[in-house]
């Protein structure tokens, strides 16, 4: 799938925690409904098959729970695609990736293939399985890591035995780190810690572009791997640095350098960066340092500033606002904006925003940030995620169209204010705010009850912290629901006074 990935670590967020967001994009011409859940402990799978490649793994047996963003319609799988278990360890799988004929033709992908004839059949050959993908990795991971760490170690291992069918980058979070994996063919895979200090932006292109294999195979301080990546670079030839002292390069050795880069991958990470160090650096015209089209763009870079919430929702919203590349610009041509993948898309599924507070106690440190629809015209809201159920409104989501839902009402917003983006956009903005104002209020307010909870100073009839977290997803929803109601009335309004068959005489 298409998607954007961004990951800020704690010394580069604005209150120190660490923060992995990721869009999940259908592919075009697809829409595929989500819905926000908690998976318990007794309906976790013991044994796990996957249904597009078929692969059967035996599960660990004592899961923990997990918030989950699974499918609405689940023919092709789960999907669970982002979540936070109980021991406040975020995941987000997967961003897919790019690669090369070289990596592809020494480590192909694990494919499913069919079987051929009948078993009697003298030239009968039975079905072959194919490995794990971004169906079946938030499932078969989360539930049973209690470290960022620990994830790329699980997800590793699974991916040496059983091999996987894509290229994927899967982030893991804990209070104190973040971690990057990055498959690399189908059975190989590089794993980087994020310095505390930057963030890190991914389109869908394979992006580690420094790693330091002896670290990797040795205290594995800020980087792991495949048990035999060495041997698989030289054996293969891939390491094409040209200097024995210059750091192996990932991004060359098994990344992609195709044209469709340079429409659909670079010009994401050149925005998202040119928005967050506006003065490092020359962006525009053809001395820029970096261009949409550059090959170099860092993988990791410290921000000019402290990133925010509403930042990382800025970046993964955004359709090059400000260039003339943007598709509702008044800059550039017809040209130039349809020139490049925007990062707020029609396809836009679900935003998770997963930020980890070292500063809160365990029991409400995790907070899982959501979006429905195309980030462009929607806004960002805070749940709480040591929780044993998520409110109705994001939880049920049909697979026919029905505004009672939280995505349903987006997708409905969104295909209205597209064809009337200047006139809307006041609106839209306004709710934004206005919904982003009332979450962090109520984390605010939240934090205090329990913390006062904790303290035994508390006096009502709330029990427990979890509770209590619930009590204030469930507000934080009913606020929810009724501002995307009043959006939804006035966006349709809009909307219908632009319609071409209007006409300017009434009967009155």
């Amino acid at each position: 799938m298409g998607c954007t990935t961004i990951l800020v670590g704690r010394d580069a967020s604005y209150d120190g925690s660490t923060i992995i967001a990721r869009n999940e994009d259908s592919p075009n011409g697809e829409f595929d409904p989500k819905r926000f859940v908690v998976v318990h402990p007794e309906d976790q799978p013991k044994h796990y098959r996957s249904v597009l490649s078929h692969v059967g793994i035996d599960l660990p047996q004592n899961p923990m729970r997990y918030t989950s963003m699974p499918n609405a319609n689940t023919n092709q799988g789960i999907w669970g695609e982002a979540g936070v278990n109980e021991a406040n360890v975020a995941m987000s799988a997967t961003e897919t990736l790019t690669t090369n004929e070289r990596v592809l033709g020494a480590d192909p992908f694990v494919v499913l293939k069919a079987g051929q004839g009948k078993p009697d059949d003298v030239d009968y050959q039975p079905e072959t399985v194919g490995g794990i993908g971004e169906e079946d990795m938030l499932t078969i991971v989360l539930p049973f890591i209690k470290t960022a760490r620990e994830g790329v170690e699980r997800l590793g291992a699974l991916l040496e035995k059983y091999g996987t069918y894509e290229m994927n980058g899967i982030a893991f979070g804990d209070d104190s780190e973040i971690w990057w994996l990055e498959t690399v063919g189908g059975h190989h895979w590089i794993a980087k810690r994020v310095p505390d200090a930057a963030y890190v932006t991914m389109p869908n292109q394979l992006g580690i572009d420094e790693f330091d294999i002896d670290d990797a195979f040795s205290e594995q301080s800020e980087h792991m791997c495949s048990a035999d990546l060495r041997e698989f670079i030289e054996d293969n030839h891939l390491d094409l640095s040209v200097e024995s002292t210059t750091p192996f390069n990932p991004r060359d050795a098994f990344g992609s350098h195709s044209d469709s880069d340079h429409v659909y991958n670079t010009p994401r990470a050149w925005y998202m960066q040119r928005f967050l160090n506006p003065y490092d650096e020359m962006w525009d015209g053809q001395d820029a340092d970096h261009r949409p089209d550059s090959d170099d763009i860092p993988w990791a870079r410290q921000p000019e500033r402290k990133i925010s919430i509403e930042d990382v929702k800025y970046v993964l919203s955004s359709h090059y606002q400000g260039t003339p590349f943007d598709p509702y610009g008044a800059r550039g041509d017809a040209h130039t904006r349809a020139l490049f993948r925007p990062i707020g898309i029609n396809r836009n599924g679900e935003l998770a925003v997963l930020q980890i507070r070292p500063d809160c106690p365990q029991g409400y440190r995790a907070l899982q940030w959501i979006s429905y629809g195309s980030n462009a015209f929607n806004a960002l809201i805070p749940f709480y995620a040591n929780v044993d159920r998520t409110p109705e409104y994001l939880e049920q989501t049909p697979l026919q169209v029905n505004t009672e839902s939280f995505y349903w009402a987006n997708r409905v917003i969104a295909a209205l204010a597209d064809a009337a983006y200047a006139e809307t956009s006041s609106d839209i903005e306004h709710y934004r705010q206005v919904v982003g104002a009332i979450g962090h209020k109520l984390i605010i307010e939240t934090d205090r009850q329990c913390e006062l909870l904790e303290n035994n100073e508390q006096r009502n009839d709330v029990s427990d912290v979890s509770s209590l977290l619930e009590i204030a997803n469930e507000s934080m929803s009913s606020y929810l629901k009724n501002e995307t109601e009043q959006l939804l009335t006035k966006v349709l309004y809009t909307a219908s006074m632009r319609m071409k068959n209007g006409f300017g005489m009434s009967d009155n």
